[in-house]
């Protein structure tokens, strides 16, 4: 199983330039090896209706999430560690979100975001998992 991370789903729902990547990632992937926290769901939503893109997110949500994608949240006493987190790695709130969501569920963390580099968890980038 893979947390993936926001910037993979964006990458992908926005047509950005590493687009070719993540829909191959996708295809190589079973859905229900995949899952994503609640708080990357709801940012790709909050970002998406900033867009003016609400029926992208209801499309996604129908395609990935009731399709068998997981979702995985953080309980109170693991988000009172995001403090600590966010010290000891140099990680914003959403970062710090998604590592302990990774290392708690001991999980390998597909994202673009380098920042991930300076923790202890695996982070692997799409292009890894393509055969």
């Amino acid at each position: 199983m893979y947390l993936v991370d926001t910037n993979i789903f964006l990458e992908a729902l926005l047509e950005q330039k590493k687009v070719e990547i993540v829909r191959s990632f996708f295809q190589a992937v079973d859905l229900e090896e995949i899952c994503i926290t609640d708080l990357a769901l709801h940012s790709i939503g909050i970002i998406l209706f900033k867009l003016k893109k609400p029926g992208l997110f209801i499309s996604f949500v129908k395609d990935m999430v009731e399709n068998g994608m997981m979702i995985l949240s953080l309980s109170p006493k693991e988000l009172i560690e995001l403090d600590n987190v966010a010290v000891k790695f140099d990680l914003d709130f959403d970062d710090s979100y998604q590592y302990l969501a990774a290392r708690n569920n001991d999980l390998p963390l597909i994202s673009f975001d380098k920042d991930f580099n300076r923790t202890d968890i695996n982070r692997k980038e799409p292009q890894s998992l393509i055969n």
